[in-house]
């Protein structure tokens, strides 16, 4: 088994090689702890220390609460603990590949879903007897069932709004469950532009190269799942053929439109992850198309007005909730020395007060615990629990699409459409044909 991954891992990294980023924003950045000087640490630098843990994580944004964690780890429990964040635009499964490839593989690392795990599929250590695993549905579970995957966070996302600017032009959020309540809202919002100290109403960015992530996963996510039950498959399954429904893509390029209509241009175009956020945080506009990650972020810009979530309601027909899931795991190495230290600190991260709290309050995260009574204080996470509690929340299907699809097929089909080098017609076709093209090239 590991001959066979590791002879598909060279074939991936050379692949990949030439290519940027996944589930990260566009200037590759990778930071690791105080401990690590550059982003690439050598092999004997990472081994020196068996007692040292080194763990890769996928979520740039939370890099610094990560570290001040892992240092109240090692303060209790005297574990050392090496964190690597990797975003920006970093090709995170490449990176991991190559690290596999030069014999340099972390003791923990991220994934995504299935897409990702097909990559460590025999390679990951069974956590099943954790303690973490018997308090959360959500750990990730490979073929035969086993728990391989470590749930940190529940994360939603939909359009995210500053509240004071709706409030302001006489705007209510929970109208903000359909096309034509969007429609109303940015006509809304566009005709009191001046008075209300906005540029355009909404933060989007569909630049190809910087925002595949956004845009070919977490807006494409609500044509898979957006208003369907949880275990409701169809589209999902249908894409895995190579195929689609026509006519919900049209609804959706239709709304996707028009985000597109009401959008600061040159962010829209030619925008970073940054550019997107700040003219959101700066209160230059009403809306951005992220989710509650942005919590982590609102104390950097000086944030003061309310915000919240709505759903990405891009049909006709009510759609009362946002997608929400674990967003990735943590796995561990089997073949570390150190896997058993590993799983201990996982175990403290999850049933730890420090630990929850860590995760919960510093880092901005609803917990996937459900002993954990810690409630989030910020406000996109407040706005997302609300969701949840109400059981107003679709699942995250895009995360097992094929390992790439957005990157190398469907991203840059936003931007030609962004661009309008392509019509709705065209948007609907060519995600069609790219999608057959993953799926094909995949198989």
């Amino acid at each position: 088994m590991k001959k066979r991954v590791l002879s598909m891992l060279l074939t991936a990294t050379v692949c990949m090689g030439i290519m940027t980023g996944c589930g990260g924003e566009d200037v590759a950045s990778s930071t690791t702890s105080t401990d690590a000087k550059e982003e690439n640490v050598t092999t004997e630098e990472q081994t020196a220390s068996v007692a040292t843990i080194r763990l890769v994580n996928g979520k740039i944004e939370i890099d610094e609460p990560l570290k001040a964690l892992v240092a109240k780890y090692k303060e209790e429990t005297g574990q050392e603990i090496v964190v690597e964040s990797l975003g920006g635009g970093v090709d995170i499964q490449g990176t991991i590949k190559g690290y596999y490839q030069a014999g340099n593989m972390p003791d923990m690392f991220v994934i995504g879903g299935q897409g990702d795990y097909k990559n460590w599929d025999g390679l990951c250590a069974d956590l099943g007897d954790c303690a973490f695993a018997k308090d959360t549905d959500m750990g990730f579970k490979d073929a035969a069932g086993t728990v391989v995957g470590f749930p940190y966070a529940v994360e939603g996302y939909g359009i995210t709004y500053n509240a004071d600017v709706l409030e302001a032009a006489g705007v209510d959020p929970t109208t903000l469950t359909s096309y034509s309540g969007y429609q109303k809202a940015f006509e809304t919002l566009e005709a009191k532009k001046d008075e209300l100290g906005l540029s355009a109403v909404c933060s989007v960015a569909a630049e190809s190269g910087q925002m595949y992530w956004s845009t070919g996963n977490h807006l494409f996510g609500y044509y898979l799942s957006g208003g369907l039950e949880r275990g409701d498959t169809t589209y999902y399954d249908m894409l895995m053929n190579g195929e689609i429904d026509k006519e919900r893509m049209t609804q959706f390029g239709k709304f996707i439109d028009l985000l597109y209509q009401y959008s600061d241009e040159q962010t829209l175009i030619s925008g970073t992850y940054d550019d997107q956020l700040a003219l959101w945080a700066q209160g230059k506009t009403a809306f951005i198309t992220q989710g509650n990650w942005l919590d982590s972020s609102l104390a950097d810009y000086n944030v003061t007005f309310d915000c919240g979530i709505a759903p990405l309601a891009f049909t006709e027909e009510e759609m009362s909730g946002v997608l929400a899931d674990c967003p990735s795991w943590w796995c561990v190495y089997k073949d570390s020395q150190n896997a058993e230290a590993c799983k201990a600190f996982l175990d403290w991260l999850a049933t730890s007060e420090t630990g929850r709290t860590g995760l919960v309050t510093e880092c901005g995260m609803v917990s996937p615990y459900s002993s954990c009574s810690i409630t989030p204080t910020l406000p996109l996470s407040t706005s997302l629990s609300g969701f949840i509690a109400t059981g107003d929340t679709y699942a995250w299907d895009w995360v097992n699409m094929p390992e790439g699809i957005a990157m190398n097929y469907t991203g840059y089909v936003f931007e030609a459409y962004a661009k309008e080098e392509i019509d709705l017609d065209g948007f609907v076709s060519m995600l069609e044909s790219q999608i057959q093209s993953c799926i094909e090239e995949t198989k």
